[in-house]
């Protein structure tokens, strides 16, 4: 059996990655492992959303959005990676800066549990004599209050020392810790070691020198977190500073994710490992005149469909006999990994509740083009409170389906069906639906298939029927 090695990001984009983008981020790290040691699937896009949804739909291979929201993971079912790694004779270690694992008892199971704390809203260790600074005016970031009254960009910055140099960011920090378990730990197999990086996920603050390679003249306050609404809301000077700030963070985590994988290629693991690296959404900037991956400021009453920018995420495994620099643009989803993640490690996965999700190591291995008919991007809705989607849950994330050709909202921005021709349109920004009514239809019943193969109850199948 071969190690695993799980390296998931927060909040990176698809196109960060290579020359994808109208406005480039430097990856030198990731365009490397793509071109000369990895598989790239082009066609991944999130299942469950966001953070813990996805995670557990990943660790799980269960499909978790048509039947809950965000929650603990041992309300979420019996299946868990390092449990089922764990019977076949793996070793396993969580390393992590997301704050939200251990809330949601994602270390339970692991062998070692490890987390650098200080993220977003993480308050670990105040020191009440130091004023805590208005970073962001309140107008510009997040809608609400938390400690003392204050934003959670001010409270990440003051709670973290308001650090200055690189060495004392989180990715430093995650990957320093990540480099030296492989040193203390690497000829000991099989192992399983999942690493999960919050960033880039905001506040976007890494040092300001790396900001300024992409807003070299911009001069006023720092925009380092998006507000979850319209982007309107900034003068143009600021939204590009905003999208400065992330793509200096991903630039960043780009940098220290080539330190772990400098260190795997250093300890001579790749044929004794299989390395998959991840991300669990995007995050919009501007894209569909919003900036965030979801609707949670006063001041916006749209839908917010997971439109590419945020539901279609990077790819990359390596090791073993995966094939090195190859592409495939076959769809698949996080409950996929799990079984894929085994069958090519070479383990007899044993789970307590079948998985949802289908190995794709054949072809991965075999250069095939196909795996999934669809994809859907999807976030929990109660049916016993909602009526009906448009009348009762305004503010919702709504699903977003990929197939070969189409983008499809049953429910877009103002409450209307909308058609993308992805090949064309990779970030679904021109509606075709007036011209292609008849995809409509057809699109539909693939999302309600979807939730009917699933096993979503009959009350939410209902509300998605007629939306």
């Amino acid at each position: 059996m071969k190690n695993i090695i799980l390296i998931v990001t927060d909040t990176f984009r698809y196109d960060n990655l290579g020359d994808k983008a109208e406005r480039p981020v430097r990856t030198p790290e990731l365009d490397r492992f793509a071109a000369e040691r990895a598989t790239a699937v082009e066609r991944f896009y999130t299942g469950s959303f966001p953070t813990i949804p996805q995670r557990t739909d990943m660790t799980r291979g269960v499909l978790g959005w048509p039947h809950y929201d965000w929650q603990n993971l041992q309300e979420s079912g019996p299946n868990h990676i390092p449990e089922i790694l764990g019977q076949a004779g793996y070793v396993s270690q969580l390393i992590c800066d997301c704050p939200h694992l251990f809330r949601a008892d994602f270390h339970y199971g692991f062998d070692g549990a490890f987390q650098h704390r200080g993220q977003e809203g993480d308050q670990f260790l105040l020191h009440l004599n130091d004023p805590i600074r208005e970073v962001m005016p309140r107008r510009k970031t997040r809608t609400g209050r938390h400690f003392k009254g204050h934003n959670l960009p001010d409270l990440h910055r003051w709670t973290n020392r308001y650090f200055r140099y690189e060495e004392e960011t989180f990715p430093a920090k995650t990957a320093g810790t990540t480099v030296r378990w492989l040193e203390e730990n690497s000829n000991s197999s099989p192992f399983f070691l999942w690493v999960d990086f919050f960033d880039p996920h905001e506040p976007w603050d890494p040092p300001e020198y790396m900001v300024r390679h992409y807003d070299p003249h911009y001069s006023s306050t720092p925009m380092i977190h998006p507000n979850y609404g319209r982007s309107s809301d900034y003068t143009p000077e600021e939204l590009h500073n905003l999208w400065a700030h992330y793509a200096a963070e991903a630039e960043l985590i780009d940098r220290y994710i080539g330190r772990v994988l400098q260190k795997i290629d250093a300890l001579q693991l790749w044929d004794d490992s299989v390395v998959l690296v991840t991300s669990d959404h995007g995050a919009s900037l501007g894209e569909h005149a919003r900036t965030g991956k979801s609707n949670i400021n006063d001041r916006d009453d749209r839908f917010w469909p997971i439109y590419p920018e945020v539901g279609h995420v990077p790819f990359l495994i390596a090791g073993g006999a995966v094939p090195k620099g190859a592409s495939l643009n076959l769809i698949g989803q996080p409950i996929d990994i799990l079984p894929t993640l085994c069958e090519l490690a070479g383990v007899a996965a044993e789970p307590k509740v079948p998985f949802d999700g289908k190995s794709f190591a054949k072809a991965l291995l075999e250069g095939t083009q196909q795996h999934r008919p669809i994809a859907v991007s999807g976030s929990y809705v109660d049916p016993e409170r909602t009526r009906t989607i448009r009348e009762d849950a305004k503010r919702i994330t709504t699903p977003f389906v990929v197939t070969d050709k189409w983008g499809y909202a049953p429910v877009g921005a103002e409450g209307e069906p909308e058609l993308y021709d992805l090949p064309a349109d990779p970030l679904a920004q021109n509606n075709v639906a007036g011209d292609n009514p008849s995809e409509i239809p057809a699109a539909h019943q693939a999302l309600l298939e979807h939730l009917r193969q699933h096993g979503a109850s009959d009350s939410l199948i209902g509300l998605w029927e007629k939306p």
